[in-house]
């Protein structure tokens, strides 16, 4: 059979022609959407390439792209073969599907794009699969061409309708549950979580991190209805947390103890008192796979190297500027209070951006109480607010806006001039905006004094 593209940018462009929720304002969030018979149907059509390696699965609101990318890290220190299914990207769609942490090659994903294409043309003729749902498709295909020993897969949104949720992985893992697309999972914490416990498979541990109340018991219903072996922080793992500074930018001492072993003094290079609970989950999970093969030497040279960009990154030049894709308001006050804590004393300027589907004024009130001044703006995302209406939003919940600027780059420029050379400008709300600066990082840096 021909190939079915010539090139890579033709696969992207036939993928970026499908349905893409990614992009969407409003997307109603039920089993006719987000469909796992469709993708299900799609994965047998090319040969279900899932079944063909280990996977580790990981749900979550807050922090599990960090706590999938450390648990990569892991299981390649014990020099597995490994795949790694995140979303979103930063600057490159396919930092999303990566084999031993580097991106999938452009020939590889177009070949894994033709073959998808290919199976939906002829085997769902009058389905019509989203682009998350091809992407996983393709993305499970390279997985198996590469022969990976084990995948990490990120669940894309919520968990139980997620088209990643048809793989039957070693170990799942569910971070801290908060509130997030609103639009799509509600506004209650609960049901948010039962949706996330939707990974949950019979038989098969899963690895908790600490939740409210209200989350934890939802969660433990689902791990009781399937039988499922819980592994929990703050029970069975015990996890201490130390700020510490790696070539003057700022890094995690974290302390792990397991029923398995003790896990002393990891240098982190991420930031934040929630990398100490990503952590530990990162290292109950990669136990589950490895058993009696884990090395704590190994685990801490993996967790060292550690390199994931848009959490507390800071980029260079005066003053400070930190990058994070906070997105929700239990992440957000998280990273002010990082902020404060690696910083301390520091006039601290917020560039803010966030899309209309998001828990907005449950992150304004966040900014409000911070009282912090803050500077809106927005990305070309089609989901994006508007940064006139975010400020509204602010002077109302009586915070400080500084301005209003559609271009990131005016954005960037007026928050540097009000923190001055000493001060500390956070660019956070959306991954998208955290990207736009990594994308085009000179027309950024023009703006900080080197």
């Amino acid at each position: 059979m021909a190939e079915r593209f010539d090139t890579y940018h033709a696969a992207i462009g036939w993928l970026t022609r499908s349905t893409d929720y990614e992009r969407m304002r409003r997307v109603r969030y039920n089993a006719d959407t987000f469909s796992l018979d469709r993708v299900a149907r799609l994965a047998a059509a090319v040969g279900n390439p899932e079944r063909r390696f280990r996977s580790v699965h990981v749900a979550g609101t807050k922090g599990k792209g960090s706590t999938a990318a450390m648990i990569e890290a892991i299981l390649r220190g014990h020099g597995l073969r490994t795949g790694l299914f995140t979303s979103p990207h930063l600057v490159d769609l396919r930092e999303r599907v990566q084999i031993d942490r580097r991106w999938i090659g452009e020939d590889a994903m177009r070949c894994a794009l033709g073959q998808v294409a290919d199976a939906r043309d002829s085997r769902l003729q009058d389905e019509s699969p989203t682009f998350f749902e091809l992407l996983t498709a393709a993305a499970f295909l390279c997985f198996a061409g590469a022969q990976v020993d084990v995948a990490v897969v990120e669940v894309g949104l919520g968990g139980r309708l997620d088209s990643t949720n048809i793989i039957v992985p070693k170990v799942s893992v569910i971070t801290r549950v908060s509130i997030d697309h609103v639009h799509q999972l509600g506004p209650d914490l609960a049901g948010i979580a039962r949706e996330k416990a939707g990974i949950i498979k019979a038989g098969v541990p899963l690895v908790l991190a600490p939740q409210t109340p209200e989350a934890e018991a939802a969660i433990d219903q689902a791990a009781r209805d399937a039988d499922t072996p819980v592994i929990r922080l703050g029970n069975d793992v015990r996890v201490e947390w130390r700020k510490d500074f790696q070539a003057a930018r700022p890094a995690s001492r974290v302390t792990v103890h397991t029923p398995r072993a003790a896990y002393d003094d990891l240098l982190i290079p991420l930031a934040g008192r929630v990398q100490g609970t990503n952590a530990a989950c990162a290292i109950a999970a990669a136990e589950a796979v490895l058993g009696n093969r884990v090395d704590v030497g190994r685990v801490r040279n993996a967790l060292a190297a550690l390199d994931w960009p848009g959490r507390m990154q800071v980029f260079p030049g005066q003053p400070t500027v930190i990058l994070d894709g906070a997105h929700n308001a239990e992440s957000l006050r998280h990273l002010l209070v990082a902020a404060a804590e690696y910083y301390p004393n520091r006039r601290t300027v917020i560039v803010f951006a966030c899309a209309a589907d998001k828990d907005i004024d449950g992150m304004v009130r966040v900014l409000a109480d911070d009282e912090v001044p803050v500077v809106f703006t927005r990305t070309d995302n089609p989901r994006a607010a508007d940064p006139a209406e975010l400020a509204d939003v602010l002077r109302s919940a009586g915070g400080t806006v500084l301005g209003a600027w559609a271009d990131p780059v005016e954005a960037l420029r007026s928050s540097r001039d009000s923190a001055g050379p000493q001060g500390v400008v956070v660019v956070c709300g959306s991954l998208y905006l955290v990207g736009a600066v990594l994308e085009c990082p000179d027309r950024f840096r023009l703006l900080v004094r080197e």
